[in-house]
């Protein structure tokens, strides 16, 4: 069975990362969650929407801490929680798509420069392919497959039966992949901003 939380080699990591630029995409290299974190707030500048997915490694670098605290971004995912009428919820929900940065991880990428993300209710995924200005995506450098086929197998062998034991843990309830992102590139007349920050750190899973 092919290991799958294995940090990548220098050499590895530097591929994938030449491999993301040529596919479109912003990508630079740190070695711990806190560097990521740092390098976070220094591209959200004061008065942005920021939005995020529930991501096990923005969790573990402090960006959901860090979020409790920061007073000049206009935190739209802190917003949704503290509504409590449904339908008012389901509004932010939808409006929310529109943020000026959405934050989140992957589940894997090859050194082809390929990302794979799967979702359950599929709420991120218009953030991340489409109305999102700036999306910053921070994955540890255990992710990185060789191939795109490598990719979906960690996705399926490696972090959905993580993912189960996490939810059922923390919610009673199983886990369910209801949609697969592939980011093969992104196209330069969108105008968006994609980053990737590849941490040289165990970070999720």
């Amino acid at each position: 069975m092919t290991n799958f939380d294995t940090l990548a080699s220098t050499e590895s990591i530097e591929k994938t990362k030449k491999a993301l630029i040529e596919n479109g995409f912003l990508a630079e290299v740190v070695e711990t969650g806190a560097e990521a974190l740092e390098k976070i707030k220094s591209l959200i500048p004061a008065g942005a929407s920021v939005h995020n997915g529930a991501s096990v490694t923005l969790q573990e670098i402090g960006y959901i801490d860090y979020l409790k605290t920061e007073t000049s971004w206009n935190n739209l995912h802190a917003k949704i929680l503290a509504e409590t009428d449904p339908a008012k919820q389901a509004e932010l929900r939808r409006q929310s798509t529109l943020s000026d940065f959405y934050l989140g991880s992957v589940h894997a990428l090859s050194e082809t420069g390929e990302m794979v993300i799967a979702s359950n209710t599929g709420s991120q995924l218009p953030h991340l392919v489409f109305t999102s200005p700036n999306v910053i995506l921070v994955v540890s450098t255990q992710k990185i497959t060789q191939t795109l086929a490598l990719a979906l197998q960690r996705l399926e062998e490696h972090v959905i039966p993580l993912e189960d034991v996490r939810l059922l843990a923390q919610y009673g309830v199983h886990t369910m992949n209801s949609k697969t992102l592939i980011f093969h590139k992104e196209n330069p007349m969108m105008q968006r901003k994609v980053t990737v920050i590849l941490v040289e750190e165990k970070l999720g899973f």
